[in-house]
């Protein structure tokens, strides 16, 4: 019972300083802001962080530990499929993941340069480790003749940049709901690496959601 509170009231405090971060900025909120937004008084805030920058890096890592995971567990999902499916799964849930956190995605890009340098460090560390995944994904479906990949890494900084721009702007009510974003995007990443059946793929994923 103790473990899930202080589960609970790590998660608020996140969730609330990551608001907070958002709406002001870093620079701008001050803890006991944060310690308010969570229920807490300040000093019962140090119980489960160590500073305001330690905060700021358990957001910044912790949403691209969160994405690896969630990217994963879509490729693992995928499992059986060709190199392709393997990918397509992986850019849905990319695409998926940034528009749903899309505060903490821009935190993560805004604030980077708030961290001190190891903290920094770790961050970078981080999203080499998540852009090497998907450049992996990339790389397979080349050596299998199945996408026509001019550079995998470059590949990946268009699919990572189009994601993030998507939590730029995408908010749910608008023109086009989640699902249709998500299929549009990935049909675009499949026919950016030239794939024969790219409609179809991403229609046949539709059907099967359905």
């Amino acid at each position: 019972m103790t473990v899930r509170v202080e589960r609970n009231t790590a998660q608020a405090i996140r969730e609330g300083a990551a608001q907070l971060f958002f709406e002001r900025g870093y620079d701008a909120t001050t803890l006991r802001q944060v310690a308010s937004a969570a229920g807490l008084k300040v000093g019962s805030l140090y119980n489960h962080i160590d500073s305001k920058e330690h905060l700021l890096l358990q957001i910044m890592g912790g949403i691209i530990d969160d994405l690896l995971e969630r990217v994963g567990g879509a490729v693992a999902a995928a499992e059986g499929g060709d190199s392709v499916d393997l990918l397509q799964a992986a850019l849905a849930e990319h695409i998926t993941f940034h528009a749903e956190r899309a505060q903490e995605t821009f935190i993560g890009n805004a604030e980077l340069r708030s961290l001190p340098q190891d903290s920094r460090d770790v961050v970078i560390r981080k999203r080499a480790d998540y852009e090497l995944f998907l450049e992996k994904l990339v790389t397979a479906a080349g050596k299998d003749g199945l996408a026509d990949v001019i550079d995998a890494k470059i590949h990946v900084y268009s699919f990572v940049a189009q994601a993030t721009h998507i939590a730029g702007w995408f908010k749910p009510g608008g023109r086009f709901t989640l699902e249709e974003i998500v299929r549009i995007y990935t049909r675009l990443a499949l026919r950016e690496l030239k794939v024969a059946d790219a409609d179809e793929r991403v229609g046949k994923a539709k059907r099967d959601a359905a």
